[in-house]
């Protein structure tokens, strides 16, 4: 779930709160995370519970809610590939010496993502996926104490935009869509930890404690980039490049400004196995997801593993047509799937918190008063914020 959340939102989202508002986001980032906890710690609680997944438990609850969910990730799995797919293209384009173009790029990316799948290569990928996501965080922690000791570099009669403006709803809702992770994840996350509890011994606390310290590791890291994105961004001459390459070295540049230039080729390598390992993930993930909504839909239990692949397959078509579309646009791609991300959150929201209070689960998982009150909090807050965007977007 780190691996996968740790991508777009974080070296996007994040970033880009910083640098077009300075600090005035951090409560809203830091919010945004808290308020949508209960519902990603829904696919650990049920799970863990019951050793089945979330979504067979959108089963238990009656087809409808199953259907809902599965069309729900059918959508989301296309367009949060093809962003990821882009993001991985953009940042491979940084070591190519002469001029491609980002379909090109994509190709060459799916590719190896189709044959790390299939070819069943990706529990080596995931080991080393640990390492790149350690030295990352290590780079972003220094790149920031770094930038901090140096201070803004915002002009002393520079005043910031304000983003509690009607303007700034579409860019509020980009940065809270993926943060920090499209709540979708939490079915994946259901799905990995049903296999992990067959070949091994997981506890339930156990389960619980590795998801609260990733969850937080991430909701700390996402204030953190927005720290970076403030300290070296904001206020500066230079604006944010839409196209993925442009954009790529942009982000390659803050690292090394502020690092120096010795951390360039790493910090370039570190960021592309970053977004790949993420793009590898959630093809994974949605496609398992896909595949297992479909068959629990046929009355089978097990997902065969060509099922998976035929899946797998649809989803890296259609994904790679929405690049095509999309060419080199990669802040609109970006946007245009947290945007996505963010409207399907509330139902996901709602299916899983209707879940987990209706399933026996294990006491030591079982929500708290406070979890619980932050769960009928976070309902309110993203279908409020939802409707806010509906009338800003199509009546105002």
């Amino acid at each position: 779930m780190a691996t996968a959340a740790i991508g777009g939102s974080h070296l996007v989202a994040s970033t880009q709160a910083g640098a077009n508002y300075g600090w005035q986001l951090a409560l809203l980032v830091l919010a945004v995370n808290i308020l949508k906890y209960p519902f990603f710690r829904a696919g650990v609680s049920y799970t863990i519970s019951t050793g089945e997944t979330l979504q067979h438990g959108y089963l238990q609850m009656g087809k409808g809610y199953l259907i809902t969910a599965l069309l729900l990730n059918v959508i989301s799995s296309v367009v949060n590939a093809a962003a990821l797919l882009m993001f991985a293209a953009s940042l491979l384009g940084y070591f190519v010496p002469f001029t491609t173009s980002i379909p090109v790029l994509s190709g060459i990316v799916l590719a190896a993502i189709l044959f790390i799948l299939i070819a069943g290569h990706y529990s080596a990928l995931d080991k080393v996926s640990k390492v790149i996501m350690v030295t990352l965080v290590i780079a972003t922690l220094g790149a920031t104490f770094m930038a901090w000791q140096n201070g803004t570099v915002a002009p002393d009669d520079f005043v910031s935009p304000s983003p509690w403006t009607m303007a700034a709803v579409g860019f509020l809702v980009v940065t809270m869509g993926w943060m920090p992770a499209p709540i979708e994840i939490s079915g994946i996350t259901s799905l990995w930890l049903k296999k992990q509890k067959q070949e091994q011994s997981v506890t339930p606390q156990s389960a619980l404690f590795d998801f609260n310290l990733g969850y937080f590791t991430t909701m700390l890291l996402a204030l953190v980039f927005l720290a970076l994105g403030a300290l070296v961004l904001h206020g500066a001459d230079n604006t944010l490049a839409s196209g993925g390459i442009g954009f790529s070295k942009q982000l390659v540049d803050l690292y090394a400004g502020t690092i120096g230039e010795w951390a360039r080729w790493l910090i370039a390598v570190v960021a592309f196995l970053c977004i790949f390992g993420s793009a590898l993930t959630v093809y994974d993930g949605y496609s398992r997801a896909v595949a297992e909504a479909a068959m629990l839909l046929k009355g089978q239990k097990d997902t065969p593993e060509s099922i998976f692949i035929v899946v797998l397959s649809a989803v890296a078509v259609i994904s790679f047509a929405i690049v095509l579309f999309f060419k080199s646009a990669l802040l609109a791609m970006l946007g245009f799937a947290m945007t996505l991300a963010f409207m399907t959150t509330p139902m996901f929201a709602l299916l899983n918190h209707k879940l987990v209070k209706q399933a026996a689960l294990n006491d030591d998982v079982k929500a708290s008063p406070l979890v619980t009150l932050l769960s009928y909090g976070g309902l309110i807050y993203l279908f409020g914020f939802l409707a806010l965007f509906i009338a800003w977007k199509w009546f105002l």
